[in-house]
């Protein structure tokens, strides 16, 4: 799609456009633009790939209105909703950090140290936490009880085996996982559910001011949260986190961190489970090769 044919459709939803515009393609469902309007203010667009985005499209509008009504913080402010784009303007803080899709250059934006991003970071994740469960199943969003998380992880080791393959070590840890009763919380909470750096957004003083692609959201188990923390800020972090979020009124559980460690060593598993939904070949083949990896 060319420049000319986004400005169009554009115009098509009643949104004037620039000819000044930056992408990004890393998304399989989506095409990312970020575009300046006549009247100045910065937008971003999403641009179906396909023609079969209409059920996703509006689980995550309903996710959307959920978190709105409940949080503080931002989240995308979705201006128009169609088949063929979705636009709202741009939050006007940037992630934590940023990726180069060219480069594979990151970027900091904020102090990995400052203990006021922890504290900010725990507040917001228990006011997402304390979302009414009854209001998200109104919605028809996804909801697991805790009966069904375990079935949920065996379900995809199963079909990720026999499509794309397991490394033996993998496949015992997670199982190990799945039969350690101490581990799982028998009670679940509405959850972003990809929620990392790049998708949390803070201000100059290092609060966070917003969260970003709520694709995700669903009603499950809270530890999948705090996951994505580890890979940037590792385990000690993780557990100055849980500690804020608890004197913050999070429900947390024994062991709680040791479940969040096992959903983060679980990542393999869940970029399988991706990869065979996008059916891309780059995406397979880059599954496949974290699949066969010894666990560490």
């Amino acid at each position: 799609m060319e420049i000319s044919d986004i400005v169009k459709l554009a115009e098509e939803h009643g949104l004037q456009l620039k000819e000044e515009m930056s992408f990004n393609e890393m998304g399989i469902d989506f095409k990312i633009v970020f575009a300046t309007a006549t009247d100045e203010t910065e937008w971003v667009l999403r641009i179906p790939r396909h023609d079969d985005q209409d059920e996703r499209i509006e689980n995550e509008e309903n996710i959307l209105k959920l978190a709105k009504k409940h949080l503080i913080i931002d989240v995308p402010d979705w201006k128009i909703v169609s088949s063929t784009l979705i636009a709202y303007p741009l939050l006007k803080d940037k992630p934590a950090l940023t990726f180069d899709a060219k480069t594979f250059d990151v970027s900091w934006n904020i102090d990995k140290e400052d203990p006021m991003f922890i504290k900010s970071l725990a507040k917001t994740l228990v006011d997402l936490h304390h979302i009414p469960i009854s209001e998200a199943e109104a919605k028809g969003v996804k909801v697991l009880t805790p009966e069904m998380l375990r079935q949920e992880i065996s379900d995809r080791i199963k079909s990720v085996k026999k499509e794309l393959g397991i490394h033996p070590e993998l496949e015992d840890r997670w199982r190990r996982w799945l039969d350690n009763d101490k581990l799982w919380p028998d009670f679940t909470t509405f959850i972003h559910g990809d929620l990392y750096a790049g998708h949390i957004l803070v201000s100059k003083d290092f609060q966070v001011s917003g969260f970003i692609d709520w694709s995700e959201g669903q009603v499950s188990d809270s530890s999948i949260d705090f996951a994505g923390h580890i890979s940037a800020f590792g385990e000690e972090s993780l557990k100055d986190l849980i500690n804020e979020y608890q004197k913050s009124g999070g429900r947390v559980w024994d062991r709680m961190i040791d479940q969040t460690i096992e959903r983060h060593a679980a990542a393999p598993l869940n970029y399988g489970v991706f990869a065979l939904l996008t059916k891309s070949d780059a995406h397979i083949e880059a599954a496949k090769v974290q699949l066969r990896v010894a666990s560490t």
